[in-house]
């Protein structure tokens, strides 16, 4: 009589590795622009082998900004839109409640979304968000935000909220960009207190979306993608093992 040795054999099937995917963010334009104009901002700017390992998904903001006010204008072409509302002296901020909405109403149509990136108004809020969410205080209907991507970021101008978004340092990944000349670059280098092992990437220019050229740049935004990417990957593996076909036997007689 043969022998009987298990074989891992699939009902109906070769057995196939799982695929992983690119990581999905939905990403928040700044002040007085648009996710048409952040999308040229980021694609425009980033090399291909950068923005091709990302899925990312632009949006608009949910109040058209006030004519005349918007830092773009005669550099890219209406509409114009932002996020939250500033009071004059910048030191508190309206209609975040309505923004946080609106944002997970977006992440709920378009998702679901492993991160956020932002720029400016965008970055403050993409900032602040995790640290919400982990309290039961926000985008509670969509799954938890793990990735981070700031640049030109700064602490919500709310301080009752913000405590509650900063009150314990942000565990979930994160990259921020920090300007030399940036008129944000202080409340930018207090904001990496707030997250854990942050990774950072410094440029020598101001309040903008930099290039990607230099060495470190790219080797810190790469870190941070490749990091993304095992995490994704053993997501995935292990997603595949939870759903591994019944193991069958093969009959040598």
């Amino acid at each position: 009589m043969g022998s009987i040795e298990p074989e891992a054999v699939p009902l109906g099937g070769e057995i196939t590795a799982p695929t992983s995917r690119k990581p999905r963010f939905l990403c928040l334009h700044g002040r007085g622009t648009s996710g048409a104009i952040m999308e040229k901002q980021v694609v425009g700017k980033w090399p291909h082998h950068v923005t091709s390992r990302m899925d990312l998904f632009f949006a608009d903001g949910p109040l058209p900004s006030k004519e005349g006010s918007s830092p773009v204008e005669g550099i890219f072409p209406p509409p114009y839109y932002e996020w939250i509302q500033y009071s004059e002296d910048f030191k508190d901020c309206q209609n975040f409640d309505e923004s946080v909405a609106y944002i997970e109403d977006l992440m709920i149509k378009h998702g679901p979304f492993d991160g956020l990136m932002g720029f400016s108004q965008g970055a403050i809020l993409s900032a602040a968000l995790p640290g919400l969410q982990a309290r039961g205080l926000a985008l509670t209907k969509v799954p938890k935000i793990k990735w981070v991507v700031i640049i030109s970021g700064a602490v919500l101008p709310k301080p009752k909220v913000a405590q509650k978004a900063f009150g314990t340092k942000i565990e979930c990944r994160s990259l921020h960009f920090l300007g030399e000349e940036d008129f944000l670059k202080i409340h930018g280098e207090k904001l990496l207190k707030s997250f854990v092992d942050p990774l950072v990437i410094y440029h020598p220019k101001g309040h903008t979306v930099p290039k990607l050229v230099d060495e470190n740049s790219l080797e810190t935004m790469d870190a941070f993608l490749s990091m993304i990417e095992s995490d994704i990957a053993k997501t995935v593996n292990d997603s595949a093992e939870e759903k591994s076909p019944i193991v069958g036997c093969a009959v040598s007689v």
